[in-house]
């Protein structure tokens, strides 16, 4: 759920901070004081388009942050691990995949971000005057097609705005499975799609003339014979190179290490004949002075390392080998791995991977015919599996249609539609294959080349809000407050299997009135026992159902209009829902109170 939203510096905004609560909340005010800020606030932080004509005159920037609890979103999605493809996320009309999204901390560490802290995810939006636009989630920076995916996971805003996720084929499609509860269905289906489109590449990869076929064996044959003659061992890289660099400079080495062993122990002058020169004066000290004996025993301990380190380097002198045999031999060895790991991978691990691979190649390429007849025996197959399975999916949903139109007209009509009609279009394409086999084992795979993953059906929410008129393409409504509730009616059906936690409605009561009104706030508040609802409204019979009730106002503060709105209590409320029923007089407060209760 949303649990704050604080805008600064925004139209008429200076720095409002919204604390909301879990069920139904609505906003009301009088027209014009800054109830749709609310949602333009709400569009900006969820990946909106900044218009910076909004930052408050006189104002270099303006922000929006909003807090989210998402600890049941966490555990729902963990529930149903089937994540959606990325690019559904930025572009809505794009193929969706079943089920929730990953879980959200899983995919904020994919994309660099922080996870969420005490189950809270902050999102932060700021642009300023000059054009820079920064966006922020758990105060990581981030981009904006990031903040737009998580948005369209938390939020989805109903109204004159863009958050219509129920507008899109694809959504309506992921719907009607939800509502007929095929997810099972359709993601076997989609597993079968994906294991032909993999079959379908490995055969392609064999399919080539036979000129390029020759030279991919060629080619292969060199690549296999160069890297298995190699004999590369793990690490081996790392240990011919310091050996190289070792025998490269093995003359000057010996010539170091010896002038260190003179200096140390060979000259006349050295620092161990020093050393004993110390030492007798020492132990002259200590036999006049019985306190002094510590000197000598750290003049031994240090005479004693010297020694050792003569000896050390003597050793490391014997071993130090000037063959120019061996240097050749090394230097030919690090040219082959540089060579080898130019032309097949970084590492000598990425060397022999793709030896590996490029034997597996090799092995199917030589017996080029039976894996064909292998392959073509498996597409056959489950091209057979996916046209059962399409079919057995597109029976189901046309059995699921008719319960959604039912009972989504009979939330219609609860919401003043009484003759209205809801329909949802279905066309499925067929799933039988034809191959055109050649010589050249060839084949023309056609349609199922081009199966979606989510079937063969594609639907349309459609809707004649007046009867006698033919029903239309839900996005093709004109009138907002129709499209608003049609899409109040989908969700008070669809509420159970809806998995984005937070709805906001605007102008839901667009030409309503009577008994439609009370149909409208109960509408929210049963969609509110499943998911937090914020609603923007004139009516008083749809605010008085709700959990909690904010009034937005306008003031004047040092000559500057400002926007502010705090949440109401019962007294309150009573004077707000007074004031949206025409008048402040007994018969209007008798009424707001009746309406409460």
């Amino acid at each position: 759920m949303l649990t704050t939203l604080r805008i600064k510096n925004l139209a008429l905004v200076t720095d409002l901070t919204l604390e909301l609560q879990p069920g139904c909340n609505v906003i009301t005010g009088e027209t014009g004081a800054g109830k749709s800020i609310i949602i333009g606030a709400l569009d900006l932080v969820l990946g909106e388009r900044a218009d910076r004509t909004l930052i408050r005159s006189g104002e270099e920037s303006c922000s929006v942050e909003a807090v989210f609890e998402v600890t049941q979103l966490c555990a729902r999605q963990l529930e149903r691990r089937a994540p959606p493809r990325r690019e559904s996320a930025s572009h809505p009309l794009a193929e969706p995949v079943l089920g929730a999204p990953p879980p959200l901390n899983q995919f904020l560490e994919e994309n660099g971000l922080e996870p969420c802290a005490d189950g809270q995810l902050v999102l932060k939006r700021t642009f300023s005057a000059n054009g820079a636009n920064r966006q922020f989630v758990n105060g990581s920076p981030t981009t904006l097609n990031t903040l737009t995916t998580i948005g369209e996971w938390l939020v989805d805003i109903h109204g004159p705005h863009d958050h219509q996720s129920l507008l899109h084929p694809a959504k309506q499609l992921l719907i009607l499975d939800a509502f007929g509860r095929l997810e099972k269905e359709r993601e076997a289906f989609s597993e079968l799609v994906r294991r032909r489109t993999a079959l379908a590449a490995e055969k392609s990869a064999l399919i080539v003339d036979e000129k390029t076929y020759a030279q991919q064996l060629d080619l292969l044959r060199f690549q296999v014979q160069e890297i298995t003659a190699a004999r590369m061992q793990p690490g081996e890289d790392e240990r011919v190179e310091q050996e190289f660099n070792r025998a490269s400079n093995a003359a000057r080495l010996l010539q170091l290490s010896q002038a260190a062993v003179d200096a140390l122990s060979e000259s006349d002058n050295s620092v161990l004949t020093r050393a004993g020169a110390v030492g007798r004066a020492l132990q002259e000290l200590q036999r006049v002075d019985p306190g002094a004996a510590p000197l000598a025993e750290w003049h031994a301990q240090a005479v004693g390392t010297l020694r050792e380190l003569q000896a050390a380097l003597s050793r490391y002198a014997e071993k130090v080998d000037v063959d120019p045999a061996r240097l050749a031999g090394l230097e030919e060895r690090l040219d082959l791995i540089h060579s080898l790991k130019r032309k097949y991978g970084a590492t000598l691990a990425e060397v022999v991977a793709f030896g590996e691979e490029a034997k597996r190649k090799l092995q199917s390429l030589e017996g080029r015919d039976a894996e064909l007849a292998r392959l073509n025996a498996e597409l056959q197959k489950l091209e057979a599996e996916i046209s059962r399975a399409g079919e057995k999916l597109s029976d189901a949903r046309r059995k699921a249609i008719p319960p959604l139109a039912k009972a989504a007209g009979r939330q219609l009509e609860d919401l003043g539609f009484k003759q209205s009609k809801f329909e949802v279009a279905i066309k499925s394409a067929t799933a039988e294959v034809t191959k055109l086999k050649s010589n050249e084992n060839r084949s023309l795979l056609t349609p199922a080349a081009a199966i979606k993953t989510t079937g063969l059906d594609e639907i349309e929410f459609q809707f004649a809000p007046n009867p006698g008129e033919p029903a239309k393409p839900l996005r093709a409504i004109a009138s907002s407050g129709e499209m608003a509730r049609v899409m109040l009616a989908l969700k008070t059906v669809l509420a159970a299997e809806d998995e984005i936690p937070v709805l906001v409605f605007d102008e839901v009561d667009a030409n309503v009135g009577g008994e439609t009104a009370h149909a409208v706030g109960e509408k929210m508040r049963q969609i509110a026992a499943k998911r937090q609802v914020l609603c923007i409204t004139h009516l008083p019979q749809v605010a008085a159902p709700a959990d909690a009730h904010y009034v937005v106002n306008k003031e004047i503060k040092n000559g500057r209009t400002i926007s502010e709105i705090h949440l109401l209590d019962k007294k309150e409320r009573v004077t707000e829902l007074t004031r949206m029923l025409g008048g402040q007089h007994d018969a209007a407060r008798k009424h707001a109170e009746a309406l409460l209760k």
